[in-house]
């Protein structure tokens, strides 16, 4: 029985040793793997316009696009005063010429002096390199506060817009279109805020919101002579303002509202004449909102790209402006699977947009104790939003 032992050690530490030299080995190959992978280079974000700097006490309202010439703009109101919406306001613009990654000093686009200049809006014709920018103006002599816009029943705005053939570097001097685009009784017509779209058929269209009395109810502009004139599209029903645009794979035209008739969650409308007449508003489940300003765009487009992608952002709280998220959709708006925090902090208004390089910038309201604290810039791509379950490359 002795002679036995040697060979019975044998058989219950050889199978031991085995095992850890293939335990050994199974780690090797995950670290080995694990430091194959490459990490992902998170959001880049700087800020562009902090409030109680260079003469303006806040800026506000967010526009960003990227130009046919490669420029990347970015808008704002500055506002002298104070952060309310009625006030000595400017429209102010920085301009980088390396997809996001510096940004040139602020310009002056438009001056407001006594009148107040709010939520540009502005779009880029593909056809003709051109880009446009819209904001409305509301004399500050004769409206010194809200309360006095409130009490005004005829008329109190005018809306403006400009064009650049350069991407940005200069600019026309304004051109009041109220006349095409309003009709009697309506006491207000405001553009966005944010960005319009131009159609496959290369129709620019603009989503605004007017008021009749103290009501809102979105609507559209268009112009089909790349930007020559501009018409009246149709009307959503009211309680609704603040409106984002983007055509569909199937050609229909889909608005993203802020919604009043049904608070705490996006509203959604739809056109199949181009912007002529709407679907009844309803409410995305997903698209969860304090009553906020929000932004919608297109990323991509089969088959041009392997997947159709929308981008969502805004604050994903019904209770407070938090949280800004940015979301992808797959399937035109229908679910959105995706969604990555850009700042968990108050966050407010917000603006996307598709890069040079096709990474995405966002352009938001955010800050430490206020929303209305500072507008940054985030540079971030499409892996990183998707945790590398999706890339520009698939």
């Amino acid at each position: 029985m002795a002679a036995q032992k040697p060979s019975s050690l044998k058989a219950l530490v050889l199978p031991g040793v085995l095992a850890l030299v293939a335990l050994l080995c199974g780690c090797a190959r995950q670290q080995k793997a694990q430091q194959q992978k490459p990490e992902i280079p998170g959001p880049r974000q700087t800020d562009l316009f902090t409030g109680g700097e260079g003469g303006y006490a806040s800026y506000r309202i967010p526009a960003l696009i990227a130009t046919a010439q490669g420029a990347v703009l970015a808008f704002v109101e500055g506002r002298k005063a104070s952060s309310a919406d009625h006030g000595d306001h400017d429209i102010l613009m920085r301009r980088s010429t390396d997809g996001g990654k510096t940004w040139g000093p602020v310009q002056v686009v438009m001056k407001g002096e006594t009148y107040a200049l709010n939520n540009p809006t502005a779009v880029v014709d593909r056809s003709t390199g051109t880009t446009w920018l819209f904001f409305v103006k509301t004399s500050t002599r004769k409206y010194k506060t809200d309360a006095d816009l409130e009490k005004a029943k005829g008329p109190v705005s005018r809306m403006l817009v400009m064009h650049s053939n350069d991407g940005g570097a200069t600019w026309s001097r304004p051109r009041d279109i109220t006349k095409s685009v309003n009709r009697p009784g309506w006491r207000r017509i405001i553009p966005g805020p944010g960005v319009g779209i131009q159609m496959k058929s290369g129709r620019l269209v603009i989503p605004c919101n007017h008021e009749v009395g103290p009501v809102a109810t979105d609507h559209v502009m268009y112009s089909d002579d790349h930007g020559k004139t501009w018409r009246l599209g149709g009307s959503t029903e009211d309680k609704t303002d603040e409106d984002q645009i983007v055509q569909l794979a199937d050609g229909s035209l889909m608005l993203n509202i802020r919604n009043y008739r049904e608070k705490g969650h996006r509203g959604i409308s739809i056109s199949k004449d181009g912007g002529l007449t709407w679907s009844p508003v309803e409410a995305d489940p997903t698209l969860i909102e304090p009553v906020c300003m929000a932004s919608l765009i297109r990323y991509t487009e089969a088959p041009e790209f392997s997947k159709n992608r929308l981008l969502f952002s805004n604050p994903a709280s019904q209770t407070k402006r938090i949280k800004m998220t940015v979301r992808v959709s797959y399937d035109e708006g229908k679910t959105w699977p995706v969604a990555k925090e850009l700042n968990a902090g108050p966050s407010g208004y917000s603006c996307l947009t598709v890069l040079p390089d096709m990474k995405i910038g966002c352009l938001y309201e955010r800050g430490e104790r206020s929303s209305v604290d500072e507008v940054t810039f985030a540079r971030f791509s499409l892996a990183w939003l998707t945790d590398g379950a999706d890339s520009i490359h698939r």
